[in-house]
């Protein structure tokens, strides 16, 4: 057994404001592919390296196969790490890189070796074993530090941004022989991110953190349809979900636009306050008749061949009680195009997907309508999902 629990963890540095972890309870199951993810300064990084024994815990206890490792010491916990930089020794080749752990722990030299082939047949690697880390690319080096973390049977890989010095294409090829590759093995994988695509491509379930604390840990498809929070809905998601605060009437019905629905009873019960907050998909903006809806003035359109994405603000005529909302972007803001307006819209745009064959022009309106079913509502004074 190679589970993973997280039993109300907490790590608070010396003379630091806050907890970096506050209070962190997660169990991860035995041959399970986590996924930590959020913006910057979240504390997920923190959360893997108390994992690995590089950060003392402040409160609470870690336990890896039922065995309690909070006071462990890093070496005798049996995990690997992969990390950022490669950490490859630049003077060894790939075979004495790969098989440096394994000579220190002093295993046999035919049996080190037979390791060492097995992980580079796996990785693709056979044909480098006697280059140095100089001579290959950044793909191939990231594949020496995982051959150097397989060849250990460790209980559990952990994976701090593996893929972030690579390009975007590579990076796409490498996350997935990555996420095949554990699960080929089986082994309990804990893998850190910034980036919510590769959280959501690889995780078989994904943890999402905010300063310090655990927002949710769902499988992807959840934390998409259901988000259990505002900043969730904002996060999870590119381009990101579009966020509305609007007013509840006296009826109970909520307005968006020229459109209203009722809120449901229990939805209703767990309100705390006058406001809710509309999130909408961009997929789930349908475009509309004009006059029925959201009255949308398009800022930009990014055409992409089967699809394009209208970046956008409200019109004047719909825009009366609804309040668009910044959404966390985290660290993709980059992709979010700049629409050269000063307005407080423009901070975070509506976005539409269209059909790419006939897209909007820019610097017209654009009339959406959302589904009532596919909308996300949440509690604008406690950011809470309201029930169905």
């Amino acid at each position: 057994m190679s589970s993973v629990q997280y039993d109300h963890v907490t790590c608070h540095y010396p003379g630091a404001e806050r907890p970096s972890v506050s209070d962190l309870s997660l169990d991860i199951a035995d041959g399970e592919f986590l996924v930590l993810v959020g913006p910057s300064g979240c504390g997920k990084s923190t959360t893997l390296r108390m994992l690995a024994g590089l950060e003392d815990v402040s409160d609470g206890a870690i336990r890896i196969g039922g065995e309690d490792v909070t006071h462990v010491a890093s070496r005798d916990r049996d995990i690997a790490m992969v990390f950022q930089n490669y950490a490859l020794y630049p003077h060894m080749s790939v075979r004495d890189n790969m098989g440096f752990a394994l000579k220190i722990a002093k295993v046999a030299e035919s049996e080190r070796n037979q390791r060492i082939e097995e992980a580079a047949r796996i990785l693709d690697l056979t044909d480098y074993l006697d280059r140095k880390p100089k001579a290959l690319s950044g793909g191939q080096r990231q594949r020496v530090a995982m051959g150097r973390a397989i060849v250990r049977s460790p209980q559990v890989f952990l994976m701090d941004e593996p893929l972030s010095n690579l390009d975007a294409k590579l990076r796409v090829q490498t996350r997935t022989q990555i996420a095949s590759l554990t699960r080929r093995m089986g082994v309990t994988t804990v893998y850190v991110t910034h980036d919510q695509t590769e959280a959501m491509t690889m995780g078989d379930r994904v943890a999402v953190l905010k300063d310090g604390r655990l927002m949710q840990v769902d499988t992807p498809r959840e934390l998409y349809d259901r988000p259990a929070n505002e900043f969730v809905a904002g996060f999870i998601g590119s381009p990101a979900m579009n966020l509305f605060r609007t007013t509840v009437s006296p009826q109970h019905t909520v307005e968006l636009g020229t459109l209203s629905w009722q809120l449901s009873p229990a939805a209703r019960e767990a309100l705390t306050g006058p406001e809710v907050t509309v999130g909408v998909r961009p997929e789930d903006l349908v475009i509309s008749s004009e006059g029925h809806g959201l009255a949308v003035v398009a800022d930009v359109v990014e055409e992409l061949g089967a699809d394009a994405y209208v970046y956008g603000h409200l019109d004047q005529r719909t825009a009366q009680h609804v309040t668009p909302v910044a959404t966390s972007h985290g660290e993709d803001e980059d992709t979010v195009p700049n629409t050269g307006l000063n307005t407080e819209a423009d901070a975070s745009p509506l976005v539409i997907r269209v059909d790419g064959r006939q897209p909007p022009r820019v610097e017209t309106t654009v009339w959406v309508a959302p589904d009532p079913e596919r909308a996300h509502l949440f509690d604008t004074a406690t950011g809470l999902r309201l029930p169905d």
